[in-house]
């Protein structure tokens, strides 16, 4: 084993990060499950199936084998949420530096994914990289900044020089459960804020959604032990401003089309890229539930994305009876 990164997943968000870690100036291996990714990253330096236009490092070689995982001593977990349990499961993890890229929260379990990678490869340390991110600014080059959060501030250190560049600034925090929860909760605010687009309902609906939204996720992250700072950072609020606001976020684009009266079944059936709000909404609007969390627009989501109409959800939300700001 060489001191080396690998990277699970080979979607767009996935080969982003490896062409940062590929900046490097080592090589980068990109574990795929689609063969025809892995054959274009390998022949032509490109992935024309999730990241189109996009030339990448030589530096970077894919494989669609778990067991060449082994050859890396840390590993940027980026595949979709509710897949990476079984991920991680059949590679050969044992005592490897993990950190988890995805965002969302395990359906089955209601488990935060550094809880769940904690639970299947328990000699592995974890840490969490979030922020607000669109894979094709990334891999391009532009200037992006994140949180990486470890609760073992040496090795988060250790790993924050290993994936930092001068266009990929890498902020420490110990709060890993906040850096978690900021991604997850937004990917549904997201979805809600498209819906308001789709609707035509205007700049003013979507600004006090998303300042109302992040209400609810800081009430959501503070009862599961986050910090009001890290939620206010750039996991949570600079990534819930970024997707609530632009079609290249899948989950916006999801909403705007459900507004636009479109069957979220059909549309998720019809998706090859995976918006994981869709998947975490009705697992976060049962937890909160179970917590007496109030979280009303999570909830209208979850109800939109199980077949409620708009119409009718909508109304139900501005019907609401005002309340003190701060609550």
């Amino acid at each position: 084993m060489s001191a080396r990164l690998a990277v699970i997943g080979g979607g767009a968000w996935g080969t982003a990060l490896a062409q940062v870690a590929a900046a490097g100036g080592e090589e980068v291996l990109l574990w795929a499950l689609e063969d025809d990714v892995v054959a274009a990253v390998n022949k032509i330096h490109e992935n024309p199936v999730y990241l189109k236009g996009q030339k990448l490092s030589a530096l970077i070689r894919a494989t669609a084998s778990l067991a060449e995982l082994a050859e890396a001593d840390a590993w940027l977990v980026v595949t979709p949420a509710q897949h990476m349990r079984a991920v991680l499961s059949r590679a050969p993890h044992t005592g490897k530096a993990l950190i988890l890229c995805s965002k969302g929260i395990e359906e089955g379990s209601g488990l935060l994914l550094h809880d769940v990678a904690r639970q299947v490869c328990a000699a592995s340390p974890v840490a969490v990289l979030s922020g607000p991110t669109f894979a094709h600014e990334v891999a391009a080059g532009m200037p992006t900044a994140v949180t990486l959060a470890c609760d073992d501030e040496a090795l988060g250190e250790r790993l924050r020089a290993r994936i930092a560049r001068p266009t990929f600034r890498t902020y420490w925090t110990d709060d890993v459960a906040g850096a978690e929860i900021g991604g997850a909760v937004k990917n549904v605010l997201a979805i809600a804020c498209g819906i308001v687009e789709g609707r035509g309902l205007g700049q003013n609906a979507r600004a006090a959604l998303i300042a109302r939204g992040f209400a609810e996720m800081t009430r959501f992250g503070l009862a599961l032990g986050a910090r009001r700072e890290t939620l206010a950072g750039l996991s949570g609020l600079g990534d819930l401003v970024l997707t609530c606001s632009s079609t290249s976020s899948r989950n916006f684009s999801l909403g705007k089309a459900i507004g636009e009266g479109r069957s979220a079944a059909e549309l998720m059936t019809d998706r090859r890229t995976v918006a994981e709000g869709a998947h975490t909404a009705p697992v976060l609007d049962r937890i909160a539930r179970e917590r007496g969390i109030d979280m009303p627009i999570v909830g209208a989501v979850a109800e939109l994305l199980g077949g409620g109409n708009v119409g009718p959800v909508l109304e139900a939300m501005l019907s609401r009876p005002p309340r003190a700001e701060h609550l």
